[in-house]
């Protein structure tokens, strides 16, 4: 019962990072106003859509060739990623609803993926 919701829930936040990857891409301006942080497209948002949607690439790749503990490692590390946006969102002055309610809350689905993915 376990295994697959614990590789269901790696895969979707799997694919919604390489769907936030790709929006960083495509729609730079809109996507940073939903990180929290308003800019205008510059380097900063396309370096960031490549990061989100290669860890994406990545976190899939590690389910399908190396197994959940591989990949559940990966989710522990990789939840630094929206602990450290939740920072950047409140220094930059955005809203903390931002702040928390969505990349804190990110931070706290990917550690109970990564726990799903250990456990299995």
């Amino acid at each position: 019962m376990l295994t697959p919701i614990a590789y269901g829930l790696a895969i979707l936040l799997n694919l919604l990072v390489m769907f936030i990857g790709a929006r960083f891409l495509l729609q730079p301006e809109a996507a940073a106003t939903g990180y929290g942080v308003p800019a205008k497209p510059n380097a900063y948002l396309t370096i960031k859509g490549l990061r989100d949607f290669s860890y994406g690439v990545l976190g899939l790749a590690l389910l399908a060739f190396a197994g959940t503990y591989a990949a559940a490692w990966f989710m522990l590390v990789v939840a630094l990623n929206p602990l450290g946006d939740t920072l950047i969102v409140l220094r930059g002055g955005g809203a903390k609803a931002v702040a928390f309610g969505i990349h804190f809350a990110t931070a706290v689905i990917v550690l109970i993926s990564a726990a799903l993915l250990f456990a299995v």
